[in-house]
């Protein structure tokens, strides 16, 4: 590697430029989008097809291809934690993403060789109604090992892919914010025909030629991205890794800890409070009064704490202002992230059981073509897409030409049309699968006459609650913590997606264990969809969601940023809620401002 730089964004870099120019920009880029293109479309391609591939090739039960898939969906999206902490702490972004993406070839890798060797599959059953082979325990282990190495993947490539272009930029010219911007909009724009092509082409041959070559090409789409990135290796910037937050709030929930019987009041003065000069890169966050009980973290006791250099002797019982308050903003976007995760909860049931109720439904088109079930995700990406280009190029420019000014829709409005959204999502699956499950016990058939052209609305409204809810909360945990913490919201953001996968599976297999013993058939588990009563299951998330639309409008959404303009707010302390966020930071330096520059503000 070459010489320290100085990067962008006042951080320590690493850059092994052969040619002498300076690193980063767009030569940069387009090895990045490349790499990301080629990884989205390996990764997508499985993710549409997994359900159809485990019931289809492997003999699973419905509750059991859910429960796994919940899993390792959850499992992949909490691996993003480790992979930010890895990156930040230890290897950083073009390391971690290099090592996660290995990870995800020997995942696709061992995916392949499932489909291509039978001996790794139960034996074939063509009747999926009939009583057909399970596989063995080795069996369903090998197919772990893959699905598990590609979690460890994701867990490197997810919370450090965008975060590696926006590296690539100087962000504090506008010439570098506006290639930024430009930059998140080529980013989508790759991962959105990586999409269509995983979920159109890649599906397709999985699911009407041959499983072996389905999984053959993201296999080779992997290795092609991991070669297209170490070309491009002599002109990245590459910002060293500077410890990880993470460390931080264990110190500060540890310390807190330990002196939980130290008093602290107004009425107090016993106790002062460190509060340490902040490095150059990072923003000063103001002390508030919001959960008191951590800024223990932060109470000298004694001067024997500190050392000669006036630093912490332990860093396990003293923290600074700054890593409790940086803790004090992850615990205040928590609030709006239990939202999130109710509204999650709806969206991937189009990922599994409405792919199983595609299984059962008329999918012939003319005399030969079966239309494929993974084909289904595309209406959510479309909606989604649809609503966007209606946002940015329809509804905003004709409210500015109005009113005069940015009239864009309120973070509160978008979370909360977003959860609407999911409620009738799940009351439109129940009423389709209701007349679907009617229509197959009518004609005594496994698949049901009923087209599966009626799953279209249930999934183009899940697209529509991604479209408001998750990009909305997205963006509230990007703007509500500071730069130096982008890393974090994005790992947050794939955190709550994994609780919800998991809390969906948790509630599948209590459904399931109830109704087994009180009725003839559970509502969900069987193989066959005609046997369960999957339609209540749905009411109750649409029930669910009712009830997560009444706690964020009556409470979460008091966390939300402000959407007042800067020009009409007093000046003034911060609001406690939102002192986090980057329109604040200007008002958040010390309080006392004659000390402002030693501590670094």
């Amino acid at each position: 590697m070459g010489e320290e730089k100085t990067s962008p964004s006042s951080f320590s870099v690493h850059s092994s430029s052969r040619d002498g120019k300076k690193p980063g920009g767009w030569k940069s880029i387009k090895y990045i989008l490349g790499n990301e293109s080629f990884e989205k479309l390996a990764s997508m391609s499985l993710i549409a097809n997994i359900v159809m591939y485990m019931s289809t090739k492997y003999n699973l039960s419905g509750i059991f291809v859910v429960t796994v898939v919940n899993v390792w969906s959850g499992f992949s999206n909490v691996s993003s934690l480790a992979g930010a902490f890895v990156s930040d702490a230890y290897l950083g972004k073009f390391k971690t993403l290099l090592f996660g993406s290995i990870f995800s070839l020997l995942g696709m890798a061992t995916m392949t060789l499932t489909a291509a060797i039978p001996a790794l599959r139960p034996s074939s059953c063509n009747d999926q109604s009939a009583a057909c082979s399970e596989p063995e325990k080795w069996q369903l282990a090998f197919l772990f090992v893959g699905l598990s190495l590609l979690s460890i993947g994701a867990g490197g490539i997810r919370p450090c892919n965008i975060a590696f272009g926006a590296d690539q930029f100087d962000t504090r010219t506008e010439k570098g914010k506006a290639q930024l911007e430009s930059f998140f909009n080529w980013w989508y724009f790759t991962f959105t025909i990586a999409l269509v092509i995983a979920l159109t082409g890649v599906v397709y041959i999985q699911t009407n030629v041959s499983w072996p070559i389905g999984f053959a090409i993201p296999t080779a789409c992997l290795l092609l991205s991991i070669t297209i990135f170490l070309i491009g290796n002599h002109t990245y910037i590459k910002i060293k890794p500077q410890g990880s937050i993470f460390s931080d709030i264990l110190r500060v929930i540890v310390a807190a800890c330990r002196k939980h019987s130290v008093s602290i009041g107004p009425g107090n003065e016993d106790y002062s409070l460190y509060d340490s000069p902040v490095e150059e890169f990072e923003f000063k966050l103001s002390h508030t009064d919001r959960f008191r009980f951590l800024d223990k973290a932060a109470i000298l006791t004694s001067p024997n704490e500190l050392n000669n250099q006036g630093k912490p002797k332990n860093n396990w019982k003293l923290c600074s202002l700054q890593q409790v308050e940086q803790f004090k903003c992850l615990v205040a976007v928590l609030p709006v992230g239990i939202s999130g995760i109710g509204a999650f909860m709806a969206m991937d049931q189009t990922n599994t059981f409405g792919v199983l109720q595609a299984i059962q439904m008329k999918r012939k088109i003319g005399s030969n073509f079966l239309f494929p079930p993974g084909w289904l995700n595309i209406s959510s990406m479309i909606s989604l897409s649809i609503w966007i280009y209606t946002y940015e190029r329809i509804y905003l420019p004709i409210a500015r030409k109005r009113s005069g000014k940015e009239k864009r829709l309120t973070m509160k409005l978008r979370i909360q049309i977003g959860i609407v959204m999911s409620i009738l999502a799940m009351i439109v699956g129940g009423i389709v699968e209701r007349h679907r499950r009617y229509s197959a016990l009518k004609e005594d058939s496994f698949v049901s006459p009923a087209s599966f052209a009626l799953l279209f609305p249930q999934f183009c409204l899940s697209g529509l609650t991604e479209a408001f809810a998750a990009v909305a909360i997205m963006e509230f945990f990007t703007m509500q913590l500071t730069e130096n913490m982008r890393t974090v919201a994005g790992a947050m953001f794939f955190l709550c997606l994994s609780i919800s996968s998991y809390i969906g599976s948790l509630l599948v297999n209590i459904i399931h264990k109830i109704t087994e013993k009180t009725g003839r058939y559970p509502w969900l588990g069987s193989r066959d969809l005609n046997h369960n009563k999957l339609d209540y299951y749905y009411f109750i998330l649409a029930a669910f969601a009712f009830l997560n639309l009444i706690y964020f409008t009556f409470f979460a959404s008091h966390y939300l940023l402000s959407s007042t303009p800067e020009s009409e707010k007093t000046e003034g302390k911060p609001d406690e809620l939102v002192a986090c966020n980057s329109r604040n930071l200007c008002r958040t330096l010390p309080v006392d401002e004659e000390n402002a520059g030693l501590n670094g503000a």
